[in-house]
């Protein structure tokens, strides 16, 4: 039988952009989904939006690939997603990976992370060509450039995207994540932290994910950061690193 995996993107970069490298690095024997984030199914966030709203996507797309059980892959807000399904249908994974989530719960932040969220809200409020800017500078270590925007007109979903991480934002900090439901899912975990972003609120929050999952390992991607990710970078190591997250769990 294939290994079956579902992958999540970001907040910024489509799901089939994001991952086709990986998907190609992981080869024929993975039956990958890369599946695009409920919150840009058109191009206004969805009325009502919740980090629920992932959770039943995640759910559909399963259903409909006819996955049982399977491996669920999650960078940034896909993260966060990822991280709300696994606190409500733990039984229908074999592993959890999280790619720098964009968000671990509200319980538990040091002063460090609390400031960095301060600071979202703070940049939530410019205008939208400001608002990029200030978003992808904030969540990398000090010292770092930020990669530099791609030649020509942004592409057509770009113009969703600041109404989008604006809703991503206020949904984090008035939602609850069951953590103590996370600290009994007792399958493999993995955090990929790039070495290159922020450590006031990546790494620290890796230190969280360790003391809330009892299977937990950590793979520091030393020169990758946020908007430099592993799975675009380096996905033959991303692959390979999968790979033996998902032996240990069958």
């Amino acid at each position: 039988m294939s290994v079956r995996a579902i992958l999540l993107p970001g907040g910024v970069m489509p799901a089939q952009l994001a991952y086709a490298d990986l998907i190609a690095a992981l080869g024929n024997d993975v039956q990958a989904v890369a599946k695009e984030l409920e919150m840009y199914a058109d191009s206004e966030p969805p009325p009502g939006y919740t980090l629920a709203t992932e959770v039943d996507g995640i759910l559909a797309t399963a259903d409909d690939a006819g996955f049982d059980r399977f491996h669920l892959v999650g960078y940034s807000g896909g993260g966060a997603a990822c991280l709300a399904f696994t606190a409500a249908h733990p039984e229908r994974l074999l592993s959890l990976a999280l790619i720098e989530p964009a968000w671990l719960g509200n319980e538990g932040l040091g002063p460090e992370e609390q400031a960095v969220w301060h600071e979202f809200q703070r940049i939530m409020e410019l205008p939208p060509d400001q608002l990029m800017r200030a978003f992808v500078a904030t969540q990398l270590a000090p010292g770092v450039e930020p990669p530099s925007p791609p030649p020509g007109p942004p592409p057509p979903w770009m113009a969703t995207r600041p109404a989008g991480l604006r809703m991503f934002l206020t949904t984090f900090l008035s939602s609850s994540l069951d953590v103590d439901r996370l600290r009994t899912f007792a399958k493999p975990v993995l955090f990929a932290l790039g070495g290159l972003s922020n450590p006031d609120y990546y790494a620290r929050e890796a230190a969280r994910a360790r003391e809330i999952f009892p299977d937990f390992t950590l793979e520091v991607f030393a020169e990758r950061h946020h908007f430099d990710p592993p799975h675009r970078r380096e996905p033959e190591r991303t692959a390979e690193v999968l790979r033996g997250l998902w032996a240990r769990a069958t």
